[in-house]
């Protein structure tokens, strides 16, 4: 449900399969910028996600709650510019690694402007230290049995293990 017309809010869309610490890193830099920030989880069809846009969501929550109260995760679907205007946001954050990021994000930031000329794309660059990360690349690493306890917060590298391999859900329980 929208917020009052005076708050600050903002969307970080994305499918976050799974989030990683440079989600992170976004999100957290971006909720000291809005009053509100709207993690939205997307559905995204076309792709074959690892865990469910519920699933997604639920491991969002146990690691943004705590830490940012104005933070909310949600799922979407359909439009972004029309899931964000529902909201009451005057905003939505993309994360940026590199520059084949920002011509991709360009485009779309383009495209939502033409369906949505009071909704401003502000792109945030992730810190240095996670410029590599990608969520393609921390399942592939975990699902060659590498260690990504570095890459995602503990909650993500658990359900990452009991995902790929229910066998051996143990083997980052040593913390």
């Amino acid at each position: 449900m929208p917020t009052s017309s005076s708050n600050r809010i903002a969307v970080y869309p994305g499918s976050f399969d799974p989030a990683t610490n440079g989600h992170l890193d976004v999100i957290g830099r971006a909720s000291g910028l809005f009053d509100e920030l709207i993690v939205a989880v997307g559905r995204n069809g076309g792709k074959n996600p690892l865990f469910s846009p519920d699933e997604r969501v639920a491991l969002l929550r146990e690691v943004c709650d705590d830490r940012w109260p104005n933070v909310r995760v949600t799922i979407f679907d359909g439009l972004l510019v029309e899931f964000a205007k529902a909201e009451g946001a005057r905003a939505l954050i993309k994360g940026l690694r590199a520059v084949s990021d920002f011509e991709y994000e360009f485009q779309m930031a383009l495209a939502n402007r033409h369906l949505a000329p009071d909704l401003e794309t502000l792109f945030l660059m992730t810190s240095a230290e996670h410029l590599y990360l990608s969520s393609s690349i921390v399942k592939e690493i975990a699902r060659l049995g590498g260690d990504v306890s570095a890459l995602v917060p503990n909650t993500v590298a658990h359900r990452l293990l009991e995902k790929l391999d229910p066998a051996t859900p143990q083997i980052l329980r040593a913390e």
